[in-house]
This record gives structure tokens, sequence and C-alpha cells, in this order.
């Protein structure tokens, strides 16, 4: 029972997805943006657990080294889009562009890979863009959440978006650093076939 763990929070994961989506873009209801947040926040735990359990008791599977990082991509996804879009412009646009862009090229590899039996792990950057991304979106988030609720409880507005908008170049920067891991497997794989041929 143990070893179904893992995979349900990846599947509880993907159904938040659209519901964190409903929440940030078409939830009429006043607050809709902290409620989003919660949902954000609930997810990220759910994160960490399934890989916790799944490396405690051995059942990492080629389902959850799949689906895990699409879902997380879905979710950061979302959250930067909102971020870049009106009413809250914590980030330029161009951060989302770069870092999806980034995303989808990788997810292609991986899956290209993937039908060959070869599963890429992240390594050490890709799981510091990860968890920056992640902390990133929630900040911003619970702090436009709370400047929503308690309306100017915050002399230094300015100063925090700026700070935001600095922080995910940042990310970019390493995000990009991150994705470099699997052009060089890639190359590294080529250049091994053209050995063994």
């Amino acid at each position: 029972m143990i070893k179904y763990i893992p995979n349900s929070l990846t599947i509880l994961r993907m159904i938040l997805v659209p519901l964190f989506i409903w929440l940030i873009f078409f939830d009429p209801f006043a607050n809709s943006v902290f409620m989003a947040t919660v949902v954000l926040i609930f997810a990220s735990i759910t994160d960490y657990f399934d890989g916790m359990l799944a490396r405690k008791f051995k059942v990492v599977t080629n389902f959850g080294k799949i689906m895990d990082p699409l879902a997380d991509k879905m979710l950061v996804i979302s959250a930067l889009i909102a971020l870049a879009l009106p009413p809250i412009n914590y980030i330029s646009i161009f951060v989302v562009f770069i870092i999806l862009f980034r995303e989808i090229s990788v997810s292609i590899l991986r899956n290209y890979y993937a039908r060959k039996k070869i599963f890429i792990a992240a390594n050490i950057w890709g799981k510091i863009k990860t968890v920056l991304q992640m902390v990133g979106v929630i900040t911003a988030l619970v702090y436009y959440s709370l400047s929503q609720i308690i309306k100017g409880w915050n002399p230094h507005q300015k100063c925090i978006i700026l700070g935001f908008k600095v922080f995910f170049w940042v990310v970019v920067f390493i995000t990009i650093l991150s994705g470099l891991n699997y052009f060089f497997f890639r190359q590294k794989e080529r250049r091994k076939n053209g050995n063994e041929k």
C-alpha cells in the first residue's frame, strides 16, 4: 500500500493544477489569490512528501520521474503568469517566456530519452532552480494577498516589488544554467553513439 502513496500524491498535485488556475485567473470571489496561494503551498508540501516517501521506501517509478516534475512545472508557470499580468505585475513577462521556453525544451528532451528508456535525473542546479522558483512564487503571492487583505500595511511596497523583479531574474539565470545539463547530456549521448559506430 505504501508504494502507491508517492504516485497518488503526484496525481493529487496534477488535480490541484486546474484548481489553482481557476482560483488565480477565473474565481470572481474576494481573496481568490490568497486561496490559490494556499493551494500552491499545499501542493508544494505534497511534492516534498512524495519525493521523500519514494526515496525512503525505494518506490521511485518512471511515472513519478516524468509526472512529478511536470506537475511542478505547470504550477510554477501558472503562478509566474499570474505574477507577470495585471493586477499583480510583480515580474517581467520576459521572465515567464524564458522559463517557459527552458521548461518546454527540457521536457521535449526528457520525453525523447524516456522513450529510449533513459531517464535523466535532475542535477543540483535543477533542484536549486525548483526550490527558488517555488519559494519565489509563494512569497510573492503571499505578499500580494496580504497587501489586498490589509490595505496600506507596507510602506516599502515599491522596494519589495523591485526585490521580486531582481530575484526572478536571478532565478532565470539559474534556470538556464540548470537546463544546460540536458543539452550537454544530449551532446554526450551523440558522441557516445558516434564512438560506438
